[in-house]
């Protein structure tokens, strides 16, 4: 019996850019909606590596909707690159309305893996109105591996005369992601792993540490938070100590024993558990009526972008920066 159904497609945001989506939901023959998440990778990574997350959370009836953030993943154009945070987010509201998920009554959970927490934490402090809870996953708020601190120099220089130059995400150590060998061969095979990153996107990067200060005085939703217990990259007990200062009404925070960086990759069942974990958090912070069903959102006209997937049903509207 097939429990869920994946589709692949492109929306066309605001300034052109083909932004490739991937979206899992629950097959409405055999279960309803019971909610729904819009759920952000990290710096280098992209959707591919989260596919078990959106199995697991389809089948218990989440629909999960995943960007490829611009020049990562999928998108070939511009890799590495962001002009700012503030296209970023609109990256996300115009996600949401091209995909009809931007109806208030029915407003996802925003979810945020590694370097995505980062962005899911200001764009829930920005757009409260849009999302019903906000997931942080091993998220990147405070990083223990930054580029050196000559190559921090360079990155500013750059940035004013050659924005577009690239420099190492220096995460090259598929080891600091997970202990699982097969996983890291994985990694370190991944054609559309991203490896480097512009001098701007570095900037934009840091531009958003300095945000999360004040972001955290402005959450407004319920908080969940999934730690790693031996994560390398990100720093658990500042993060922790971040959560539990913020203005979130409720926070549920939840460490994983003997886990690495992304939990997706982890041997036994902490890949099952942490998947679970998050589906049943956002089954009860979703309100939805017990008859929704799922349905596809690719335009049946058979219209395609550039790219060559499949563009949404909906044309997009530019989001209010």
């Amino acid at each position: 019996m097939i429990e869920f159904i994946k589709e692949s497609f492109c929306i066309v945001a605001s300034d052109g850019y083909e932004i490739a989506c991937h979206h899992w939901r629950p097959d409405p023959l055999v279960k309803n909606t019971t909610g729904r998440v819009l759920l952000l990778h990290g710096i280098q990574s992209h959707a591919g590596w989260y596919e078990h997350l959106g199995e697991t959370l389809a089948k218990q009836g989440v629909e999960v909707l995943m960007p490829d953030r611009r020049g990562s993943g999928a998108n070939q154009l511009d890799r590495g690159h962001a002009s700012s945070s503030r296209r970023l987010i609109c990256d996300l509201d115009e996600t949401l309305s091209a995909c009809g998920w931007d109806n208030g009554l029915l407003a996802p959970v925003l979810a945020g893996i590694s370097w995505g927490g980062k962005l899911a934490v200001i764009a829930a402090a920005k757009r409260p109105s849009a999302y019903s809870g906000l997931a942080l996953v091993a998220p990147g708020l405070f990083a223990k591996v930054r580029p050196p601190r000559l190559t921090q120099i360079a990155i500013a220089l750059s940035a004013l005369i050659m924005p577009r130059k690239q420099f190492d995400i220096p995460l090259s150590d598929p080891a600091l992601f997970t202990s699982n060998q097969v996983r890291q061969n994985f990694i370190a095979t991944d054609a559309k792993m991203l490896h480097q990153a512009t001098a701007r996107f570095f900037i934009v990067s840091r531009s958003m540490d300095l945000q999360l200060r004040r972001a955290g005085k402005r959450l407004k939703r319920q908080v969940l938070l999934q730690l790693a217990e031996h994560d390398r990259i990100v720093n658990n007990n500042k993060i922790r100590a971040y959560v539990e200062r913020s203005q979130a009404p409720t926070k549920k925070i939840i460490t994983y024993p003997d886990s690495h960086h992304t939990l997706e990759f982890e041997n036994g069942p902490v890949a099952d558990q942490y998947a679970m974990d998050l589906a049943l958090w956002v089954m009860e912070t979703c309100h939805f009526p017990a008859d929704w069903k799922s349905e596809s959102l690719i335009d049946e006209s058979g219209q395609s972008g550039q790219s060559g997937l499949p563009l949404v049903k909906r044309p997009i509207i530019a989001a209010k920066s």
